[in-house]
């Protein structure tokens, strides 16, 4: 009796293993082949250059500031007592650059999670649609570099089914 429910289990797990089917996409491919994709990253390209230009600027008038501070300084025009408050003041302005730069680091994450979310959520909902479509139990993610899978057959790549689904070559 013991071996015949272990039989059964076994054969159980068999037929549950062979009724799965697995597939995989390649993600990156699909990305890059939305016009979506590539309007986001001009919109992030053109706000990086903006943020990046004032950026620039702020560093172009500390260093002007620094400059005249070493010409003063060089040339007798300042007193000790100023020139500390001067270098207490270019101080201040230099973390404000700092920071201003993490800030645009921060800017510019927000923005590429609030353009990309929606355009994800797409690729899922499609990737969803062809699983269900196809009777596929699990896609796997197989782009390079992101992707775990080490070895597929080609022919359970459904990277095509998605990209027709999302109406995209």
């Amino acid at each position: 009796m013991k071996y015949a429910l272990t039989a059964a289990f076994g054969l159980m797990l068999t037929m549950t293993a062979q009724a799965q089917k697995f597939g995989f996409v390649n993600s990156g491919s699909i990305l890059e082949g939305m016009p979506q994709v590539k309007e986001a990253e001009s919109n992030l390209e053109a706000l990086g250059k903006q943020l990046q230009a004032k950026g620039e600027k702020m560093m172009q008038d500390f260093q002007l500031k620094y400059q005249e501070l070493e010409r003063k300084v060089q040339a007798g025009e300042i007193t000790p007592k100023a020139q500390e408050t001067e270098t207490a003041m270019l101080e201040e302005e230099r973390n404000k650059i700092l920071a201003y730069d993490q800030d645009m680091q921060k800017q510019l994450g927000d923005k590429r999670e609030a353009l990309l979310a929606p355009i994800l959520e797409q690729v899922k909902t499609a990737i969803d649609a062809v699983a269900k479509e196809n009777g596929y139990t699990y896609i796997f993610d197989g782009s390079p570099g992101v992707g775990v899978i080490l070895y597929a057959d080609e022919s359970t790549n459904v990277t095509a089914l998605v990209k027709t689904k999302l109406g995209i070559q």
